[in-house]
């Protein structure tokens, strides 16, 4: 517990302190914000985009889709899929294989690793 010295101290230093924006909350954003988020290169793709891509250009590590439908979601690892389906596979191909499979590829993965662990 500090002393009530160190307390004055650490009041007075937050005192100095710049607090948060006082800005209200429907003021406009400044400049640099929008420059920041157009300078996003993902600003630039739309959700057919996204779909288009094959999996070699995906960044991410694991691949996620969902079926508005039935609710149900579906994840598989990046490398898996690729493994799978080749990396020049389009994403939208490989999210429609995921869904139309009944019991998923990441049973077909499981028992796979299952096989090599075994051997």
């Amino acid at each position: 517990m500090p002393t009530p010295k160190q307390m004055e101290k650490l009041a007075a230093k937050a005192a100095r302190r710049p607090g948060p924006s006082t800005t209200a909350p429907d003021a406009p954003l400044p400049a640099e914000y929008w420059e920041s988020v157009l300078k996003n290169p993902r600003a630039d793709e739309s959700g057919a985009e996204k779909r288009q891509r094959r999996l070699s250009e995906i960044q991410r590590h694991v691949l996620r889709i969902s079926c508005r439908r039935c609710e149900r979601t579906v994840e598989i690892q990046k490398a898996d899929a690729v493994r799978l389906y080749g990396g020049n596979a389009l994403w939208k191909d490989v999210a429609q294989r995921l869904l139309d499979n009944p019991t998923g590829p990441l049973e077909e993965i499981r028992i796979i690793a299952g096989e090599s662990d075994q051997a």
